[in-house]
């Protein structure tokens, strides 16, 4: 059901009303045409008749095209003419107007509405570099219900990004600027993304980022392996060679397909069912396994990790402290419901 006029969009009323008057000046121009041919006879051109027409509404002022001296109601009909098209071009040059300035205020109130909504995210991701691997994981990361904040000095990725995903909040900038990684809140942020297509820029990134937030966890993209030194010297957590990656998943896909077609399955699922990590938090109350009440039918317990000792599927009694990482199979839902018994907020 179409919304009342009072109702619809700014926008759309205003466009609406740019359509309806370029509707009326060319009805106008029509009619004066028209009525100069009928007035003036066929000594005059239909493009003279035009003429006259569009210098009347435009107020142009050249002296009469078609001779009315000898036609009182030529002159009458002129007023006519000029009364209603300098209207029409009136309320056109202010719809045009209003469009252009609802343009720029929108514009400016959602920019402001973007910055708000970054300073309000906490334990987020900042992905910089937003290209076809820094779009595959951002879809990564919203899949598993968490928040990021995408940084790049192309708006044009940025926008061919936000067609497939539109929503999302985005910063144009450099992300190997302290300024810039301020504004994506990276204070509270949980991780930093450092993928964009070089390797020097994603060496920066990561060295800014852990001077401004020494406890984010920084993943960074790196071309040349003889780089990925240099990367973890400036403050890189985890240094990922797409090369290198896709070479093992090449070999995977030859000798452990039903692994691989595993983890394909979980990627493509529905339920965005993913093998998470949660790490129990500082404060907490050491206890058994049982004693948590985890639900099997949300989330499955993999492992758990202390330290450098792994133990793979605890035993009910198995004693959960502050450190341990539960590495477990669950849906987004499942891994909030570990992060709320866990205690974290």
């Amino acid at each position: 059901m179409p919304l009342p006029a009072s109702d619809q969009p700014v926008s759309r009323r205003i466009y609406a009303g740019f359509l309806w008057s370029v509707g009326i000046l060319a009805v106008i121009l029509a009619i004066g045409t028209v009525g100069y041919r009928l007035i003036g006879g066929e000594k005059y051109s239909l493009l003279d008749c035009f003429y006259m027409t569009f210098i009347t509404i435009a107020t142009i002022g050249y002296g009469e095209i078609v001779d009315l001296s000898e036609h009182p109601g030529g002159r009458v009909f002129t007023m006519f003419i000029a009364f209603a098209g300098i209207a029409v071009m009136t309320y056109l040059t202010s719809t045009v107007t209003a469009f252009l300035i609802e343009g720029k205020i929108n514009e400016a109130l959602g920019r402001r509405r973007m910055e708000k909504n970054i300073h309000r995210l906490k334990d987020h991701y900042i992905i910089c570099g937003i290209g076809r691997v820094g779009g595959n994981v951002a879809h990564e990361i919203a899949a598993t219900g968490r928040a990021y904040v995408m940084i790049d000095e192309d708006m044009r990725a940025i926008e061919r990004h936000l067609e497939k995903f539109p929503g999302h909040v985005y910063i144009h900038g450099d992300g190997s600027e302290d300024e810039v990684l301020q504004k994506a809140h990276i204070g509270s942020a949980r991780g930093v993304f450092a993928i964009t297509g070089d390797d020097s820029k994603n060496l920066v990134i990561s060295l800014t980022a852990k001077q401004l937030n020494p406890a984010t966890r920084v993943v960074a993209r790196c071309h040349e392996i003889r780089n990925s030194e240099k990367m973890r010297k400036a403050g890189a957590d985890a240094i990922v060679s797409p090369d290198f990656t896709g070479g093992l998943r090449i070999a995977s896909a030859m000798i452990r397909p039903h692994v691989v077609t595993f983890l394909d399955q979980m990627l493509k699922s529905d339920e965005n069912l993913r093998v998470e990590e949660v790490i129990v938090p500082a404060g907490f109350s050491e206890q058994p396994l049982a004693d948590l009440k985890l639900s099997s039918r949300d989330q499955i317990i993999l492992a758990i990790r202390e330290g450098e000792r792994w133990t793979f599927n605890p035993e009910p009694a198995q004693l959960i402290r502050a450190g341990m990482t539960f590495v477990i199979m669950a849906t987004p839902e499942g891994r909030r419901a570990v992060e709320a018994t866990l205690g974290w907020v």
